[in-house]
This record gives structure tokens, C-alpha cells and sequence, in this order.
């Protein structure tokens, strides 16, 4: 596997063999497949698997019918009319890509926005860090939305640069941004099954690993680790997890430790120091303020509530 890695713009336009950009702090390309012209869909026509490393963000609108695109351990499923959104220094693995008819794919390096509002909201948007199997699959009023805006982009990027032209392109990319958050929260309702699944095995992987005894041997499990259980981005899952339940995971994974440390404290074999230490606690007072923020009373203060009924 051949691995690259394009700190600027200019070197990725160079490795896609597409024309050096405009502004070699942004760009976007568009891609139209000619009738009978079989090549114009493979803009990354490399012999054998690419890891890619780039080290600015990414917005890439493709109809992928074909090939094989890897983010993380987990493979794109090839759907028609997707954004794909990715941050800097994430690696992406593909091979045989071949788009359909149109595609659009804009750059844009931090340097490029870093004093503006939109480089913090961008900092915020959790999709740009989600796994390529979690990228924004769109319905067709949505996928004219999105072209349209691509459209402007793209015309306002060729056309003659004046001192309008970035605030321009920074506005437009504001609208793109804002419609994706949308559509995401979209997918995240029209998928109420997966998202139950998702948070059915979150519930599970917990109480498992409680089961275990890994919380005494090896701490409160990380959002991070429980994401990679599930095969899917740590975004992803505390987003579909906020969608669905109205709390974080952090959140939910508190509230697990908190009805098992209920059962354990009215356990008389349990003293609250072992019952923080069976939950992960390395400091039992660590375990107390959290037992009490989330409950409103001190564990010693609990067990004598159910001491006096």
C-alpha cells in the first residue's frame, strides 16, 4: 500500500491529477463525466490501495458505485448521493474508486478561515471526525440542495477574484455547513431502529465489561474504547446516543455506574470505599461527588435513607 501525505492543497491537486488550484488555500473541484468517457470517474486512478493523509478539511459530494473507500477499520458502503466530511490529519484508505456522472470535492486549510467565526463552528461540527460508513446519506430534495450550493461555490471560486470574492465563498460554505447539520439530525431520526441497536449494545458492552470485573482492573471505560466496541466513531456514537436519549455518552456511561453503585451500597458486604473501587474509582471521594451530583445525596447519606424506612 502506498501511503501520501499532502500538506498543501497544491500537493493534493497534484496527486488527484486535477489542475493546480486558485487559491492554494482552497479549493473545489468538480467532476463531470462525458457520455462514452470512461475515465473521467476515476480521478484517483492509482494501480494498487492509497492511504491518504491531508492536512486540511474536506467536503467531498460523490456518487460512489464502485471500489472500496476505508476509514478507520470500518469500509464505505458505496451508496448513491453522499457527503463525506473529514477533518485534517485523518487518514482515508481507498482503491478502484469510479464515481458516477458528477462529483464535487472542496478543500479548504485552516489558514484559510483561522480568524474567522467559521473556523470555531467548524472546530464543533462533530461530522467532519465521523467514520466514512457514517457519512450523510441524502434524499433526492436534499442532494438538489447541496448541488446548488456547490453549484455557487464552484462559480464564485472561477470567477474573477475582488474583495468580495472570500466573504462570498465563506458565506456559502456557513450555508452548506448548516444545512449538513440538519440533514445529519435527519439521519439520525429516520434511523430510530439502528439508532436503538446502537445504544442496546452500548448497554450491553457496559454491563459486560461490569461483569467482567474490568472496572475494578482497569478503570471507567473511555467513550473512545466503547466506540471502537461498536465499530464506529466516538462522534458518531455520542451524537446518535444525545438524538436518541437526550444525554451523552459520558452521560449515559455515569448512569450506568450509578444504579450498580445503588445495589452495591445497600450491600452490606460492600463498604463505599470497595463499591468505588468495583466501579473504577481510584479515589473514593471522586466517586462520592459524582454519586451525589447525580443523585442529590452522599452515598453514606443514601444508604441511611433506605436505613430509616
Amino acid at each position: 500500500m502506498a501511503k501520501y501525505k499532502c500538506n498543501t492543497i497544491s500537493e493534493f491537486h497534484h496527486l488527484t491529477k486535477v489542475p493546480a488550484p486558485q487559491n492554494p488555500l482552497f479549493s473545489i473541484h468538480y467532476t463531470k463525466q462525458e457520455e462514452g468517457d470512461e475515465t473521467a470517474c476515476k480521478p484517483y486512478d492509482f494501480d494498487e490501495p492509497i492511504e491518504l493523509t491531508c492536512n486540511f478539511y474536506s467536503i467531498a459530494f460523490k456518487n460512489i458505485i464502485s471500489g472500496e473507500l476505508v476509514y478507520g477499520r470500518t469500509k464505505y458502503d458505496c451508496s448513491n448521493g453522499v457527503l463525506l466530511l473529514t477533518a485534517p490529519n485523518q487518514k482515508i484508505t481507498f482503491e478502484n474508486l469510479v464515481f458516477s456522472s458528477e462529483s464535487y470535492h472542496v478543500v479548504i486549510h485552516e489558514d484559510y478561515i483561522r480568524n474567522l467565526d467559521i473556523y470555531k463552528e467548524m472546530k464543533k461540527y462533530s461530522f467532519f471526525n465521523y467514520n466514512v460508513n457514517e457519512a450523510l446519506h441524502l434524499s433526492p430534495r436534499e442532494e438538489n440542495i447541496v448541488k446548488g450550493i456547490l453549484k455557487s461555490l464552484h462559480a464564485e471560486y472561477y470567477n474573477n477574484p475582488d474583495e468580495f470574492s472570500k466573504r462570498i465563498i465563506i458565506s456559502q460554505l456557513e450555508i452548506l455547513l448548516s444545512y449538513v447539520d440538519r440533514f445529519y439530525k435527519r439521519q439520525f431520526l429516520d434511523r430510530e431502529e439502528e439508532n436503538k441497536i446502537l445504544i442496546t449494545k452500548f448497554k450491553t458492552i457496559l454491563m459486560s465489561y461490569f461483569e467482567q470485573g474490568l472496572f475494578a482492573e482497569k478503570g471507567i471505560p473511555s467513550v473512545e474504547w466503547m466506540a471502537s466496541q461498536l465499530n464506529v466513531s466516538h462522534r458518531y456514537m455520542s451524537d446518535t446516543i444525545k438524538a436518541e436519549t437526550g444525554k451523552t455518552a459520558i452521560e449515559q456511561i455515569h448512569l450506568f455506574i450509578i444504579e450498580e453503585a445503588k445495589g452495591l451500597l445497600l450491600n452490606p458486604n460492600y463498604s463505599i470505599s470497595e463499591t468505588a473501587y468495583k466501579l473504577g474509582f481510584e479515589y473514593p471521594n471522586y466517586f462520592s461527588k459524582l454519586f451525589k451530583k447525580k443523585v442529590g445525596m452522599t452515598p453514606k447519606e443514601y444508604i441511611g435513607s433506605y436505613s430509616m424506612s
